[in-house]
């Protein structure tokens, strides 16, 4: 039997033997059940913890482009400039979605198609099914923050508008 052998036999005995012995205090032992139990719970709050902080850093960071984008370039109100900029905006969208880490820029295109869009409850069904779940995702959570005007008209104005104060 060569030194290799024996070592990694010897490697195997001891990763064996802590193993029966984990099981064994795991089974038998309240106390040892019990710190388990705690660092699983613990864990499991970090990830949460973790979770719910990025989902706000997400949530701010899509809030933050959709008003300075609003600010920096005004939806057309014209009936002929609004169909010009809602074509420009779909192909926009498609291209950037195309490009991996531009889902919010390709979002906010599609908001901003949706909002001059007519019906808006079509091109959201058009939405759903041709774009990305992830960019869909971003286009309701916007129309959540800032509900275009064809939309909020229809469900009965301003009253719609989420107040992102009021969620903290």
């Amino acid at each position: 039997m060569s030194k290799v052998t024996a070592v990694l036999a010897t490697v195997g005995a001891v990763a064996l033997g802590y193993a029966v012995y984990f099981d064994y205090s795991r089974r038998h032992n309240a106390d040892f059940r019990r710190k388990l139990r705690k660092s699983k719970k613990q864990q499991q709050k970090q990830v949460e913890e973790q979770a719910s902080k990025a989902k706000q850093v997400k949530v701010n960071e899509v809030k933050e482009l959709l008003t300075k984008s609003l600010e920096e370039d005004p939806i057309p109100t014209d009936a002929a400039a609004k169909e010009q900029y809602f074509m420009t905006q779909v192909t926009m969208g498609e291209q950037l979605a195309a490009v991996p880490g531009n889902e919010i820029k390709s979002a906010l295109c599609f908001y901003r198609a949706l909002a001059v869009y007519p019906n808006p409850t079509d091109i959201l069904n058009v939405y759903q099914k041709s774009v990305p779940q992830e960019i869909y995702e971003y286009i309701i959570m916007m129309m959540a923050m800032e509900p275009p005007l064809s939309i909020a008209s229809f469900l009965g104005g301003d009253s719609v508008q989420l107040d992102a104060e009021e969620q903290d």
